[in-house]
């Protein structure tokens, strides 16, 4: 018997929701010995509905081994921070899967969640790969294909986008700028400088909370549709505003922050020019160029779209208010128009401007609104 084991468990759709398959390796921690694989097809659901499977089959095997301490690995931020209980597990498929979990995990003496990089998931990951092969009627390396097997029916989803063949519910985010602040009135880079509003700012705010107060569908069942902001001081001052007229309450991620402009902090378009003129021309026509001590757009487009898919994973199919800064927000739009990074440069966002962008869950999306600002007027 094995007392201290590893579980490094993965699991994957191709489609999300698409055929789906998961992977789970126990390894000694001593010696790093494989004792147990699984690995199982799942039919059509959500990677994280089979990441979730992973885990809970590498518990399982870790049990019956007799394990008495674990060490669960695996590139599932979303996984390992819902069962170390640092977030919330709102999703209605994920509660009954992480209730599942615990009720294995309480068996042991001890059981640690860690998170690692995709590459060091390896084998994990090739299990679930293979499920999902076999699932799907690729056929292994060497061998014949399987019969495929048969995929359970679907009903129809509910929300249908005609012209785009989008389909399931989406994840509907209401984009709202901060209002102004006096850095952004002299129109001057304001990334991580962390200024308040005007009183300006406070009406434009005021004004933005009043015209989602009158917006269908933000407050079901008497509660507030999620409101989470950058954790700026004027976006969360922005975010309250909202929060008060719907009555919810601010939540922040620092995904949602703006970039970090580096040395330019402070100054204006004109100013950053002619201190950098060289590195500013660049920096405005090459995405991944960051200003100096700062972050490009390119950085900001990866971590923009880790808290969307972070975002989409809690409250997938929900209606969600963000509230951010000019960057963030364009960078959502992008993603929603499939547009290359030349949208930042050519789109322009006013402030307290309300945009609205739908993620489907095969990968579609649909951008309703940008930049409205009638509410203002």
């Amino acid at each position: 018997m094995t007392e201290h084991v590893v579980i490094e468990a993965d699991g994957g759709s191709r489609g999300n929701p698409g055929p789906a398959g998961y992977g789970a390796v126990v390894k000694d921690a001593a010696t790093d010995e494989v004792l147990a694989e699984r690995k199982e097809g799942l039919g059509v659901v959500t990677n994280n509905v089979a990441e979730y499977r992973g885990l809970i089959a590498g518990l399982a095997a870790a049990a019956e081994l007799g394990a008495s301490t674990v060490d669960v690995r695996m590139d599932s931020k979303l996984v390992v921070e819902q069962m170390s209980g640092r977030w919330k597990i709102k999703h209605p498929d994920m509660q009954p899967l992480a209730a599942q979990a615990k009720e294995i995990a309480a068996g042991f003496t001890r059981v640690r969640y860690e998170w690692i990089p995709r590459a060091q998931n390896s084998h994990a990951d090739r299990l679930a790969n293979e499920a999902m092969d076999a699932a799907t009627g690729k056929p292994a390396a060497g061998k014949p294909a399987p019969a495929a097997p048969k995929l359970p029916t679907r009903k129809p989803d509910r929300a249908v986008v005609a012209w785009t063949g989008a389909r399931g519910t989406p994840t509907r985010l209401l984009l709202l700028r901060h209002g102004q602040t006096e850095m952004s009135a002299l129109r001057r880079y304001s990334g991580r400088g962390d200024v308040p509003l005007t009183e300006l700012g406070r009406a434009q705010a005021a004004a933005a909370a009043k015209r989602l107060a009158a917006t269908e569908g933000l407050i079901v069942d008497g509660e507030s549709v999620p409101i989470i902001s950058s954790p700026l001081t004027r976006t969360k001052q922005t975010a309250q505003a909202v929060a008060d007229a719907l009555g919810g309450r601010v939540e922040t991620h620092p995904g949602l922050i703006e970039t970090d402009f580096g040395e330019w902090e402070g100054l204006t378009f004109a100013e950053s020019a002619d201190r950098d003129p060289d590195l500013h021309r660049s920096w405005i026509g090459d995405s991944s160029v960051p200003p100096p001590g700062g972050e490009s757009f390119d950085v900001v487009h990866q971590r923009v779209r880790k808290a969307r898919d972070e975002l989409i994973a809690e409250h997938g199919g929900r209606t969600l208010v963000l509230v951010s800064h000019v960057t963030p927000i364009k960078t959502l739009l992008r993603m929603g128009l499939d547009a290359g990074p030349s949208l930042l440069f050519r789109l322009h966002l006013d402030l307290a401007s309300l945009s609205i962008v739908e993620f489907y869950p095969d990968g579609n999306a649909s951008v309703r609104l940008v930049n409205d600002t009638s509410h203002l007027s």
